[in-house]
C-alpha cells in the first residue's frame, strides 16, 4: 500500500503539472474556450488565470506566507499519513490526494509566485481552479466522511476489544 501511495502522489502531481503546462502553453493565449457544455448550456469552460492568493483569491500577493503554510500543511500531511498508515484505506488514499495537492500548488507558487487554475464552473458563479485544487477539495470530503463515519466506528470495535480482552484476562 505504501508504493500504491507514493505512486498516486507522484501521479497526481503529474497530472496537475501537466495540465498546468498545457494551460500556460495552449490556454494563456486564447484565455478561454468551450469545455463541457449541453446545447447552449455552458456547464465547464476552461479559462487561464494566475490566482497569487489562495482560496477565492484570498491572501492574494502573500507568496511567501502561502508557500510556508502549504509546505508546514503538506509536512504535517506526510508526517500524519505515517502515523495512521493502515488504519484505513480510505484515511490514507485522503491523505494522499491532499499531499499531492498541496505539492502541485506549491510547485506552482516556488515556480512562478502564483498557482495556475483552469476550471471554471459556468453553471453557477464559482471559483476558477486546478487539478491540485480538486485533489485537496476531494480530500477534504473523504477527511470528513472518514471522521463523522468511520473513525467512529473503529474507535467502538478497539473499545469493544479492549473490553473484551479485560474480561477474558
Amino acid at each position: 500500500m505504501a508504493i500504491f501511495l507514493a505512486v498516486l502522489i507522484v501521479l497526481l502531481v503529474g497530472a496537475d503539472q501537466l495540465v498546468k503546462y498545457w494551460a500556460i502553453h495552449e490556454l494563456q493565449p486564447v484565455g478561454s474556450m468551450d469545455f463541457i457544455h449541453i446545447g447552449s448550456h455552458k456547464i465547464v469552460d476552461l479559462t487561464y488565470l494566475e490566482n497569487d492568493g489562495a482560496i477565492f483569491g484570498s491572501m492574494s500577493g502573500q507568496r511567501w506566507f502561502l508557500i510556508g503554510f502549504t509546505t508546514l500543511v503538506v509536512a504535517g500531511g506526510i508526517v500524519l499519513l505515517f502515523k495512521v498508515y493502515r488504519r484505513s484505506k480510505l484515511l490514507d488514499i485522503a491523505l494522499a490526494l491532499f499531499i499531492a495537492g498541496g505539492i502541485g500548488n506549491l510547485i506552482d507558487r516556488f515556480r512562478f509566485a502564483y498557482v495556475v487554475d483552469m476550471f471554471e464552473i459556468k453553471l453557477f458563479h464559482f471559483a476558477i481552479f486546478n487539478v491540485a485544487d480538486i485533489c485537496v477539495t476531494i480530500a477534504f470530503v473523504l477527511l470528513l466522511w472518514y471522521a463523522l463515519f468511520i473513525d467512529p466506528k473503529l474507535e467502538k470495535q478497539k473499545k469493544a476489544a479492549a473490553a473484551k480482552a479485560e474480561e477474558n484476562e
